[in-house]
């Protein structure tokens, strides 16, 4: 998964993309509702009952098939790796506390605004005896509720099938994986889990996805022989490229749901925050910042949809599936101009093209990227027509990001010569550092720093 790349500083460029109550009591007749409960919705038992030095809570790496330090890694004080096991405690601190108080929703560590990511979303009726709110983002919610398959998970000789078989998730998978990570990383159905444009203009950061540097930030296990033995193993290039694929068809499922918006105003996350959030000149001489951008045939004053994933999804599809990349295009064209027309029909427009996202997560979910189709795609993210749609910072983020998975990838899979990708990263870091403040970015001067990690990167062929 390139678990390098905090060396190189992406880790401080991925919490500022991705930054994202009150004790509930215990249920008497917990057993018997974990009996009646089906697989996949288990009782939550909370991060004590992983714990433990024969479980995930050693001290050191076990040096065996499975670390069995998972807990110390979830717990890190600082760094990327241990963001879940402090999410529930930065709402208990003065930026969280300020949000929650123009929003005039109470304690923002009880406000469930904010505790359907913050926390373990499990509801009172599914929460166990070890249970607590403040552990944050804990192991089942990620993993699933863990009463059905505790058990055979501690079996000696049991089975990674039997536990998902009983309701754990299949995260190994990166369409399960994609969809467990979207509800809080881009935005879900469920209470809580969807950061309005009000949230943010309260001070809360702005939200981006991308599967595989979020994986690789959050790595607490190895990919060895065992591992692949027992749950095969996706690559990082499957995993961007179906992460971004359920990125686009998440957007546009929520932005078709009823009742999003404010009043009369629509519901601005789905749109390009420095569309709107950048300087305003009355100076006749100064240079218009909106730019034409091929992507999006809408006119200047119109607020853009933000697209930074639909623009990575067309550069994986040319690479992989020429036909859905074609129609994925088009639908894309479509739905920007269905925007500038009527609500009613850019839901409609916004549903086609969901259905070209979703057949595209289902392509790349099942094939084998081969070392020709990860050059292609890495050449259509840096090169050609893709290039000329970053007129924007969040699609100028995504594309070093994908740069960067992309030559990770070709590295961890013997693909590429390390040596060769290194003399890339001068290169490719001088194009992070274009995007590292959102308010000095400028689309030309990014532009060109991406054609230097192209020019950089035909020593690959």
């Amino acid at each position: 998964m390139g678990a390098a790349r905090a060396s190189r500083g992406i880790s401080a460029l991925c919490v500022a993309l991705a930054t994202v109550a009150a004790m509930a009591a215990v249920l008497a007749g917990r057993s018997a509702l974990a009996a009646s409960e089906p697989a996949g919705r288990g009782i939550h038992e909370g991060v004590a009952s992983c714990a433990g030095s024969s479980c995930h809570s050693r001290q050191v790496d076990s040096g065996v098939n499975v670390r069995q330090n998972e807990l110390i890694t979830w717990q890190d004080p600082s760094s990327p790796a241990g963001v879940h096991s402090r999410a529930w405690r930065v709402l208990t601190e003065p930026r969280a506390q300020a949000i929650a108080r123009k929003m005039g929703i109470g304690a923002a560590q009880d406000a469930k605004e904010c505790l359907g990511c913050h926390a373990d979303p499990a509801p009172v009726g599914l929460r166990g005896a070890k249970f607590q709110l403040d552990d944050g983002v804990g192991c089942e919610a990620c993993h699933g509720g863990s009463s059905n398959w505790l058990a055979s998970h501690r079996t000696v000789g049991g089975s990674h099938a039997a536990n998902v078989a009983n309701g754990m998730k299949a995260l190994e998978n990166p369409k399960v994986r994609a969809g467990v990570c979207l509800d809080c990383h881009f935005g879900g159905s469920k209470p809580g889990q969807f950061v309005t444009h009000q949230i943010m203009a309260a001070g809360h950061p702005r939200v981006s996805f991308e599967l595989d540097l979020f994986s690789s930030l959050q790595q607490h296990w190895d990919v060895d022989a065992d591992y692949v033995k027992r749950k095969g193993y996706a690559g990082g290039v499957r995993t961007w490229a179906v992460g971004q694929a359920m990125a686009v068809e998440r957007s546009l499922t929520l932005y078709s749901e009823p009742g999003r918006g404010q009043g009369a105003f629509p519901e601005f996350y789905f749109f390009d925050c420095h569309s709107c959030h950048r300087d305003i000149q009355d100076d006749p001489k100064a240079r218009p910042q909106w730019q034409a951008n091929p992507g999006r045939p809408i006119p200047s004053g119109q607020p853009p949809f933000n697209d930074e994933n639909m623009i990575m999804l067309s550069a994986a599809a040319k690479a992989v599936s020429p036909g859905l990349a074609t129609r994925f295009d088009a639908d894309s064209k479509a739905f920007h101009v269905a925007l500038g027309r009527d609500k009613a029909e850019s839901v409609r427009a916004a549903s086609r093209l969901a259905g070209s996202a979703r057949a595209l997560s289902d392509a790349f979910a099942g094939h084998s990227f081969t070392r020709g189709e990860t050059l292609a795609m890495l050449d259509a993210v840096l090169n050609g027509e893709i290039a000329k749609r970053y007129t924007d910072y969040t699609g100028s983020a995504q594309a070093v990001m994908a740069a960067d998975t992309l030559l990770n990838a070709l590295v961890s899979s013997g693909q590429a010569d390390r040596g060769a990708v290194d003399r890339i990263r001068p290169n490719l870091t001088a194009a992070y550092a274009q995007v590292r403040d959102p308010n000095a970015y400028r689309s030309d001067a990014f532009r060109a720093s991406m054609a230097q990690v192209a020019q950089a990167a035909r020593s690959l062929k």
